[in-house]
């Protein structure tokens, strides 16, 4: 790629993370974890985590810690939330690319970075902030400090690696440690480098990490262990220094979690299909090839070969597809290791006058499947949102005949592959964090109605909901916690009720007089059906809510 390609490349990725910040948050996860860094920075209180002024157990604190510094200096607000997750998320290309330099040319490293940087996952994190993006940026830094340790023996790489590590732990768990003892492990093994499996190093590494570990540590101590008589996931007794060592992670495989939705071993991969595009059937063509390659050598490397990534990926993989309890963005943590094994795949073939034909029906079948994206992008642009400006359809249908004049035109290169790739998620992520994703976030109740609260300076402690389950965004855009109640007699005059607009009859019968102040549409829009998107079937799943005074 040239440096004028590059350069127009990085752009717009930045452009499209840029357009990305300005999205509400998303409900359940991302809201909810706002929510808790807002409440955080408010009380105070930082070794002691809270939802909802309740005691939480489930996710570290590092995302909480660093998001609340974040709202501190910049203000409560989607920026704040979204950057340093955002930082994380460059931290992952940098060392992805660093990384591939170590074992691979330029090119290579390049490309690994770019493939990273624009898989649909990737996209998605960068709005829908969860921990997934901060623990794979330390995950991918410890990977390449531990690379650099292991090449060079600079102890400095060593500790920056654990680090990395400690970072990801107190972001996500053990899964930040085990990660690279599945990368590392797998090539010390394979390679026969089993001097490197016993060094004095480790144990300075484990004092590292615990000391990095501690305040966490305390905090969970403090807020459970000497607190037996509270009642968590329906028991009391709970250690909050076990669930996190153990329970959390390592109980969801042995059954003791109370998490478990029954996931087998494939889900995960089913979910890459998505979140992997467009990178992903190159993505499988090359684990198969690099599996067939070891399988055919004995499981032994050729010189100079890194087994790092497929280890990496593979165990990684196995271990998360073990667990009872998975979501789609479990995996997102290898997705490092996935770009490198795509990267140096494509690149072999490319330089390989053998593979031209392999490369040329890997074009043709990527540019009919994009094809029918770009024109299911135009559809959903053009006529399911009355907010989308028509423009922006007529835009996207000028990028998809560049997208068709640029690929017979270049249908030739060898590289089309990638430039296609490239065109497609850079263009379609361009349109959906611009324009689709903001026209449904108009349907979320929680952060329409919590805008609207701050934006008309109505005292938090003065609203409540009433038989209305409305999800987290709307304690972070309202700026504090709203509180229920369960009685229509219970409200008292000046107070405000958000409800749904089924439930005002209920006002209306015990004669207890309000004035409607504001109302709106409401749907989960993290479950996005056939139904909503169609405008003419879309008022039948919506619900009504309103913000009312009571008079």
């Amino acid at each position: 790629m040239k440096n004028k390609e590059l350069f127009v490349t990085g752009f717009f990725l930045l452009l499209i993370y840029i357009l990305g910040f300005q999205i509400d948050i998303m409900d359940i996860d991302a809201a909810q974890y706002a929510s808790m860094s807002r409440e955080m920075l408010s009380s105070g209180n930082y070794l002691k985590i809270y939802d909802l002024g309740k005691d939480y157990l489930d996710k570290p604190p590092f995302l909480f810690w660093i998001s609340a510094f974040f709202m501190k200096v910049f203000g409560v607000n989607n920026f704040a939330y979204r950057l340093p997750s955002f930082l994380f998320a460059l931290i992952a290309i940098v060392s992805t690319f660093r990384f591939s330099k170590l074992y691979y040319d330029h090119k290579t490293a390049l490309l690994a970075a770019l493939i990273l940087a624009t898989t649909q996952g990737f996209f998605l994190m960068n709005h829908d902030v969860r921990t997934d993006t901060i623990l794979m940026g330390a995950v991918s830094f410890s990977i390449w400090q531990l690379a650099c340790w292991h090449q060079q023996k600079k102890i400095q790489h060593f500790i920056l690696g654990c680090v990395g590590i400690a970072v990801g732990m107190m972001t996500k768990g053990p899964i930040a440690l085990m990660v690279p003892i599945f990368a590392f492990g797998t090539h010390f093994i394979l390679t026969k480098d089993f001097k490197f499996l016993f060094k004095w190093q480790y144990l300075l590494g484990v004092i590292i990490i615990a000391i990095l570990l501690l305040p966490m540590s305390i905090g969970l101590y403090q807020q459970f262990d000497l607190h037996p008589e509270k009642i968590m996931y329906n028991k009391n007794h709970v250690s909050g220094i076990r669930f996190f060592y153990w329970t959390q992670s390592f109980g969801r495989i042995t059954g003791e979690s109370t998490w478990n939705n029954n996931a087998n071993i494939f889900f995960l991969l089913q979910n890459m299909m998505w979140s992997f595009l467009p990178w992903i059937i190159i993505f499988l063509m090359a684990f198969i090839n690099k599996s067939l390659s070891l399988f055919h050598n004995r499981f032994k490397p050729k010189i100079k070969d890194e087994v790092i990534t497929y280890g990496g990926f593979l165990l990684t993989y196995l271990s998360l597809g073990m667990s009872k309890y998975q979501l789609p963005h479990y995996i997102f943590v290898a997705f490092p290791f996935a770009a490198i094994i795509t990267a140096n795949y494509l690149t072999e073939k490319i330089s390989d006058l053998k593979s031209t034909e392999i490369l040329k029906k890997l074009s043709i079948f990527h540019f009919i499947v994009f094809s029918l994206l770009w024109i299911l992008l135009i559809a959903l642009l053009g006529f399911t949102f009355e907010t989308i400006h028509p423009i922006v359809a007529v835009l996207a249908l000028i990028l998809f005949a560049g997208f068709i004049f640029f690929y017979f035109k270049q249908r030739q290169s060898k590289w089309l592959i990638v430039y296609i790739c490239l065109y497609t998620a850079i263009g379609l992520n361009l349109f959906l964090n611009g324009s689709f994703y903001p026209a449904i976030l108009n349907y979320q109740a929680g952060s329409n109605a919590g805008k609207w609260i701050s934006k008309n300076n109505i005292p938090v402690n003065n609203v409540f909901t009433y038989q209305y389950e409305i999800w987290r965004s709307l304690d972070f855009y309202a700026n504090g916690i709203i509180q229920q109640k369960d009685s229509v007699a219970d409200f008292k005059s000046g107070e405000f009720v958000l409800t749904t607009k089924n439930k005002l009859s209920d006002f209306d019968a015990i004669h207890k007089s309000f004035t409607i102040l504001h109302n709106g549409n409401d749907f989960p829009v993290t479950k996005l059906s056939l139904n909503f998107i169609n405008p003419k079937t879309r008022e039948q799943q919506l619900n009504k809510f309103v913000l009312i005074k009571i008079k």
